[in-house]
């Protein structure tokens, strides 16, 4: 039987440096703390998931600089006992961001670097017993995104190869402008079993909003987002989160919706990774074949321990601890008129 997870993508050097106010153009702020550490979805995730379960098999694949930022990265990976088989060592310089983080939000500076030239053939010859094959973040990895004649972008082919060779594939996309969502991110959800994204990125694909002009959720429309991303392909569970909770969807016509964990605002050390916590969650329960609210409650306790650090997975715990949580932590309310 076939376990664990392939992690390919964006593998990012995050400078993270926690600052007392987000200045105006001109004005300056204070750093209050700063700290390197391992960024990126494909990170974010398999760190994630290593301090939850550390006997889950894991792979990482993608690209990193022969620099001093790569070693830092596949240093981090091994000693986690990762397998980095499948993490390339290129004369580009490794992807890097800068993280401004305060006030539970976070703002990026973005070197794309190595990641830039992830190509199909990079990761097509993966040839491991996991079950899952999760690739993050599109529209963030160039050569991925660029145009091919006959599946429209090269990360499609993958994905269909990937398919073929029977895993089940998970997918995120990075926020971007909704033109590049419909002519790059659409073709590819035929071939996405598992697709995991936010209310941001989901509107983008839909062209509807789902919050309104003063920020507020609107919930009553995220039956049909599920339901348009299905008919546009998606094969096994459409996920949707947000800071309020997470809703979810089969292709039967099931649909849940979960509040998040009730959190202190004085609580949240930073924001940055918080959705491929949740991601890490979601995708555990389905790996082990969780029910699929079981799914969502665990991505929020994910989330909610994401957010007591300021770096992508500094606040990841066992699986234990967080189902220990789980038990007897508060959860938010639901959107008025839900219950």
């Amino acid at each position: 039987m076939k376990r664990g997870i392939i992690g390919a993508g964006n593998w990012i050097q995050d400078r993270v440096k926690t600052i007392d106010r987000w200045p105006g153009e001109g004005n300056l702020c204070n750093v209050l703390k700063e700290e390197a550490a391992p960024g990126g979805g494909p990170a974010n995730v398999l760190f994630d998931l290593n301090a939850a379960r550390p006997d889950l098999p894991l792979y990482a694949a993608g690209r990193i600089g022969m620099d001093a930022e790569g070693d830092y990265l596949l240093n981090e990976i091994t000693r986690r006992g990762i397998d980095a088989r499948y993490m390339l060592r290129t004369p580009e310089r490794t992807s890097y961001t800068d993280v401004m983080s305060g006030e539970g939000k976070r703002t990026f500076f973005h070197c794309r670097g190595a990641n830039a030239q992830l190509c199909c053939d990079d990761l097509s010859g993966i040839d491991v017993p996991a079950k899952y094959f999760y690739l993050a973040y599109l529209l963030l990895l160039d050569t991925l995104d660029s145009a091919d004649p006959e599946y429209g972008t090269q990360a499609v082919r993958l994905l269909k190869i990937m398919s073929e060779k029977g895993y089940e594939t998970v997918v995120d996309f990075v926020s971007e402008a909704p033109e590049k969502f419909r002519c790059k991110v659409l073709p590819a959800l035929p071939y996405i079993d598992h697709l995991i994204v936010n209310e941001v990125e989901t509107a983008c694909c839909t062209g509807e909003p789902l919050r309104d002009e003063n920020g507020k959720l609107l919930w009553k429309k995220l039956p049909a987002a599920v339901q348009f991303l299905f008919d546009r392909g998606v094969r096994k569970t459409v996920v949707i989160h947000f800071p309020e909770g997470a809703c979810a969807g089969l292709p039967d016509g099931t649909y849940i919706y979960v509040p998040s964990f009730d959190i202190k605002k004085t609580d949240i050390v930073g924001s940055n990774g918080a959705g491929d916590a949740f991601c890490a969650g979601v995708m555990y329960g389905l790996h082990e074949n969780w029910k699929l609210e079981d799914c969502l409650t665990l991505g929020g306790a994910f989330s909610n321990f994401n957010l007591h650090s300021a770096t992508a997975s500094g606040g990841a715990v066992s699986l234990d601890k967080m189902l220990e949580f789980m038990k007897t932590a508060a959860l938010s309310p639901l959107p008025e008129g839900m219950a």
